[in-house]
């Protein structure tokens, strides 16, 4: 037991958890900035990939903080508890994240590469690592959109009506957009893809969506809640 908490704490402190913070808050301002920095992180390690397991393991202890806050404020059962967390956290992130990074994946290294005209140039590929830093990095402004912002603002999102229609609609649009914006930011910045605008057209379609489901008076915020809570909504 003693050397399960020693190992933890050497790995815990070889993480770099400075930096990760900076590049979590920077992917919701400036987040052509953190991009700019996978650059720098190429030319010095070989590699677009982090080495440093700190953002996933933050970003994963942040969203069972937040899926805690939303079972203590609706839902009074351990067992259910316990299975919403476990829920959102492997499926919600880590394994829709893998998914979607292996659909990314496998576009850009059989559809999105450049064709090099010299056969002895060497040739690059999208590293799978990577493409699931892209999903990680993605997916920090939608836990702070629909995790954190929606949680405070659930009770005005959640009772029917126009406006919290209307309200949650936005939000939800606004996070699908800026998802796939920073998707496209992370294949952007690689130098031997190209048109890497298709990662934008998801955008599109998120924003064409959203007046149908408002006027539908479908809300994105009533349908989840009701999924992991619908014993108290």
């Amino acid at each position: 037991m003693n050397e399960c908490f020693i190992f933890s704490d050497i790995v815990w402190q070889q993480m770099d958890i400075e930096y990760t913070f900076w590049q979590m808050l920077h992917l919701c301002t400036s987040p052509k900035v953190v991009y700019q920095h996978t650059k720098y992180h190429k030319q010095t390690k070989n590699q677009w990939a982090r080495d440093d397991p700190a953002f996933i393991v933050i970003s994963s202890l942040l969203l069972v903080v937040a899926t805690l806050a939303y079972c203590a404020a609706y839902d009074h059962s351990a067992g259910h508890t316990l299975w919403v967390v476990t829920e959102v956290l492997f499926f919600h992130f880590l394994l829709t994240g893998a998914v979607l990074a292996t659909c990314c994946w496998f576009i850009t290294n059989n559809y999105l590469r450049e064709e090099i005209p010299n056969s002895h140039a060497v040739e690059q590929r999208v590293e799978w690592l990577y493409a699931f830093d892209v999903h990680c990095n993605s997916f920090f402004p939608v836990f702070v959109l629909l995790y954190v912002i929606h949680y405070f603002l659930s009770p005005v999102l959640v009772p029917h009506g126009f406006i919290p229609v209307l309200l949650s609609n936005l939000l939800f649009m606004v996070a699908a957009s800026y998802y796939h914006y920073l998707n496209f930011l992370g294949y952007d910045v690689l130098p031997f893809l190209e048109k890497t605008t298709f990662f934008l057209y998801p955008i599109g379609i998120a924003i064409v969506l959203s007046p149908i489901l408002i006027l539908s008076g479908f809300s994105p915020s009533r349908y989840f809640m009701n999924m992991y809570f619908s014993q108290v909504l």
